[in-house]
């Protein structure tokens, strides 16, 4: 099933309306799709690199837009539609741990949930149901999904189809480095 979900998503970036496509997959990848919006990004950047910046803006609002509805999921109707989506991904049995500390980091966990290939659509879902401040969710999913999708986006316009595969098969690898060295950096000035 998710193979053909995954052909089918994959189907859409030749499609006219692409772009209306693009934004309807990250909008409901941030709440409830399976299928990254990248799949639609990266052949719709290769197929018009001039126009590079401008698709992935339409993925981070719609993105953003989406999480939004992640959020209201996780705020408004957790027990009926936000739990079986995260029993969905096998993160209900951590929820209740999970949500005693995540006011206090629920930035950062949206931040990093927004660049790595941890699915997004978890923690839209977990800010709102642990009550996580809207504008702090906002402000980190405009960064989080910025950053992933400009600069997919930017190394597609300066490098092409050759990087195709090295975003396709390594750049969730590099977010999660990158992560790794942001937090590093920040322990290292506020405990040294």
């Amino acid at each position: 099933m998710i193979r053909r979900l995954y052909d089918w998503t994959l189907g859409l970036a030749e499609h006219r309306y692409a772009l209306v496509a693009l934004a309807i997959v990250a909008f409901l990848e941030s709440s409830v799709f399976p299928i990254p919006p990248d799949l639609l990004l990266i052949p719709m950047i290769i197929a018009a690199p001039r126009r590079a910046f401008m698709i992935a803006g339409i993925c981070m609002v719609a993105s953003v837009a989406g999480g939004l509805l992640g959020y209201w999921i996780g705020y408004s109707v957790f027990e009926t539609v936000g739990r079986p989506v995260l029993e969905f991904y096998g993160k209900d049995a951590y929820f209740d741990e999970f949500a005693t500390r995540y006011n206090e980091y629920g930035a950062w966990m949206v931040l990093i949930a927004g660049v790595t290939p941890f699915p997004y659509k978890v923690i839209t879902i977990l800010s709102g149901s642990t009550g996580l401040s809207l504008p702090v969710f906002i402000v980190a999913s405009v960064i989080a999904r910025g950053l992933r999708f400009f600069i997919v986006a930017a190394l597609l316009w300066k490098f092409g189809a050759p990087i195709r595969d090295f975003i396709e098969r390594r750049l969730g690898l590099m977010f999660i480095l990158f992560v790794i060295l942001l937090l590093g950096g920040f322990y290292v000035v506020k405990f040294l």
